[in-house]
């Protein structure tokens, strides 16, 4: 195993190849990450946040596989040490199959300080391919070779390209021939859509192809389930617009994976209550009607809203606590409803304030037996409970959840978002199906 370390700007990439610290750059120029090196079952690196210029906002702190996969490593974990004290400030067990590079979490800063986040995504690329995702230039004929010896790894001396860094392109199969690189799907009602909302769409699509590239399963196929939080505490997430973004993105997941290139939608709070199917070519007119937080029957608020349309949702009988495991349910419900021959991803959006433990708990237990991976996204950093202990919960044949949290989804790049959403999905399709859950 070899550690490195990517410092990033705010736009999520490197300012140029010194930004990558690792065996063949040991030492950035500041002097604020230095790469130790290897120790009896370990490698390290060390960070001076103080020394960090105020244009880093994030340090990764990633690792590389020579001659092997994380899968072999036993008890692979990411330790954050104090660098006077040697006390331990934090430990993210990793679970890893046939990963050869990894980002096992990240330091950031956040209202002055600094904090850490634990990631745990996998590359079957090597490090190779993790460093080109943040603007790193790799010579196409070393890359190729895959990984090797330190003395035989390139120094990555080319400049990196500016964010957002250019997303390959697929050519289609020549004709008659059933072969060639995978291509981005076309979506039901897309060339209806806004330009500049159908340019953001074409360019996420192939973002999404390019993460799944990354898991060797570009041709995958699921039934996409988009669920939304719209407690009180979502309020000003909806006002500035950044539920109907997350929507927006979520939407090129769909096109990319579900043979119809639909979603399916519930919102949530005290209630769930299900919305249309989200089609890519009713995008604007869906995030204009559906895409509304919780209300109260108080405050005078007794009579129906004026102005709802047929399948619009009175937003007053979905309330506003944060009820998880009744939304939970009848999306299980469903699913066991309408069977589907491919397995079905639930990308769950929610900033928090879990109570419900057991009652979620329960459901999810349960839930590891059928053909669904529960991917949760917290929108800040507030009480997550269960959801936050899931990857290392006993009892299930699988791990049937993920979750990861972002203080401001806004700030991260469409590339990371869906590399971080579609992180833990290939390594659940093969536990299900080894276990006998999928065919």
């Amino acid at each position: 195993m070899d550690a490195s370390a990517l410092l990033l700007t705010r736009g999520g990439r490197v300012r140029s190849d010194d930004d990558f610290v690792f065996y063949n750059q040991p030492r950035h120029a500041s002097g604020a990450v230095r790469h130790v090196g290897r120790q009896p079952g370990s490698d390290s690196l060390d960070v001076r946040l103080g020394a960090l210029g105020p244009d880093i906002e994030r340090v990764a702190l990633c690792a590389s596989a020579d001659g092997g996969t994380f899968g072999q490593v036993p008890e692979l974990c990411l330790r954050l040490l104090d660098a006077e004290s040697g006390a331990e400030l934090a430990r993210f067990d990793i679970a890893a199959a046939t990963e050869t590079a990894l980002i096992g979490g990240e330091l950031y800063r956040r209202d002055g300080g600094w904090k850490f986040r634990a990631v745990g995504q996998g590359y079957a690329s090597g490090l190779a391919g993790l460093a080109t995702d943040f603007g790193i230039s790799v010579d196409e004929e070393q890359s190729a070779a895959g990984p090797g010896s330190p003395a035989e790894t390139p120094p990555y001396p080319a400049p990196a390209p500016a964010y957002p860094a250019p997303v390959p392109s697929f050519p289609a199969p020549a004709p008659g021939h059933a072969g060639g690189e995978p291509r981005p799907r076309l979506a039901k009602g897309e060339e209806s859509l806004p330009v500049e909302m159908r340019e953001r769409l074409s360019l996420r699509k192939r973002q999404v192809l390019v993460s799944l590239s990354k898991h060797g399963v570009p041709e995958l196929r699921a039934r996409v389930v988009l669920v939304l939080d719209a407690s009180g505490s979502m309020g000003g997430l909806y006002l500035r617009g950044t539920v109907a973004g997350v929507a927006e993105r979520m939407v090129a997941v769909a096109a990319q994976l579900d043979d119809d290139g639909e979603m399916q939608a519930w919102t949530f709070a005290s209630n769930p209550a299900r919305l249309p199917d989200l089609a890519a070519g009713d995008l604007p007119e869906w995030l204009r009607l559906h895409v509304r937080v919780g209300q109260t029957f108080g405050f005078g608020r007794r009579k129906p809203p004026k102005g709802l349309v047929p399948g619009q949702i009175d937003m007053r009988t979905v309330g506003i606590q944060n009820e998880e495991q009744k939304v939970i349910a009848e999306v299980r419900a469903f699913v066991r409803e309408h069977p589907a021959p491919d397995p079905t991803l639930v990308l769950f959006f929610s900033d928090g304030g879990v109570y419900r433990n057991q009652e979620i708990e329960t459901e999810l237990r349960a839930a590891a037996e059928e053909p669904v991976f529960w991917q949760f996204v917290g929108l800040g950093s507030s009480r997550y409970g269960v959801l936050e202990r899931f990857d290392t919960m006993p009892g299930r044949r699988v791990d049937n959840v993920g979750f990861f949290a972002v203080d401001d989804i806004e700030r991260i790049s469409d590339q990371e978002l869906y590399d971080r959403v579609l992180s833990e999905f290939p390594s659940w399709l093969r536990a299900a199906r080894q276990a006998g859950i999928l065919r």
